[in-house]
């Protein structure tokens, strides 16, 4: 049985930094794409940061317009975790992060529909 355990969301100021994680059980990271998404109240769910299997050649790293130089995904193979360090959030940063992971594709992309794993999601709240 796959599940995903998102952590680390919170209330930060503007300007702060969290660092998400997203472990992993029943399934091994590497083999797959993974990603991050949010959704926003009101908003549909967007991708912010998705990065490509370790064991393909492509080793493609997606980000968001809105979140390129403020965020980074890693993986730790050995803890079979994903990571997203967010650095110079923005109120508009606020919604549910939630990571997934796309076991049946090996198709590259970023979109939610390609996701079939998904954690619980975590609240991570910017204020102004």
């Amino acid at each position: 049985q796959v599940q995903l355990v998102e952590s680390g969301g919170g209330l930060v100021q503007a300007g702060g930094s969290l660092r998400l994680s997203c472990a992993a059980s029943g399934v091994t990271l590497d083999y797959h794409n993974i990603g991050w998404f949010r959704q926003a109240p009101g908003k549909e769910r967007e991708g912010v940061s998705c990065i490509s299997s370790a064991i393909s050649e492509s080793n493609n790293t997606y980000y968001a317009d809105s979140v390129k130089g403020r965020f980074t995904i890693s993986r730790d193979s050995a803890k079979d975790t994903v990571y997203l360090q967010m650095n110079g959030l923005k109120p508009e940063d606020t919604a549910v992060y939630y990571c997934a992971v796309d076991s049946r594709s090996s198709n590259w992309g970023c979109g939610p529909w390609q996701y079939d794993y998904w954690g619980q999601g975590t609240q991570v709240t910017v204020s102004s």
